[in-house]
């Protein structure tokens, strides 16, 4: 049987295109805890999908969006085995909010989906409209300063 897809959610208010390709949205001084979120980019056969593009975007330690540049926003390609890995900031709650990050994802000539992913054990998840549990990030170790963490997305595929 195919595998669920991960679920499609809203963009919000705060896409910016054209975003920069890169794999560690961390600028010097930057507040927070670095969180390094990697897995995998799947068919619905569970296929790797090499390639695939990856867009995030995402509120800061604070919960302030950057909408005037590319501050915690940017682009990266899955390699060969659909392996991502990504370098940022663990995102703060702003109103009505719970802590998530945005992104869009798409096969070579594929449909883009765009989902969010969020955190496991935060009070506000609860009161979040748009929170989906089946969108938890796996998290894998955690310290004061950094946090590991894996989600998996399966999408369709041309």
């Amino acid at each position: 049987a195919p595998a669920e897809l991960t679920p499609a959610m809203t963009e919000g208010p705060y896409y910016t295109s054209g975003s920069p390709e890169r794999a560690s949205l961390l600028q010097e001084g930057m507040p927070g805890t670095v969180l390094v979120l990697s897995g995998l980019v799947l068919d619905e056969a569970c296929n790797p999908v090499a390639n695939a593009w990856l867009d995030f975007w995402q509120a800061d330690a604070n919960g302030v969006y950057d909408n005037a540049g590319y501050t915690l926003r940017g682009h990266l390609y899955t390699d060969a085995n659909g392996f991502y890995q990504l370098e940022t900031v663990v995102p703060g709650e702003y109103p009505g909010r719970t802590e998530h990050i945005h992104v869009k994802v798409q096969a070579p000539g594929g449909p883009v989906l765009t989902s969010q992913v969020y955190f496991p054990g935060v009070q506000a998840n609860d009161g979040d409209r748009i929170y989906d549990p089946r969108n938890l990030v796996l998290v894998e170790s955690r310290s004061d300063t950094k946090v590991t963490a894996q989600f998996n997305f399966i999408i369709k595929t041309p």
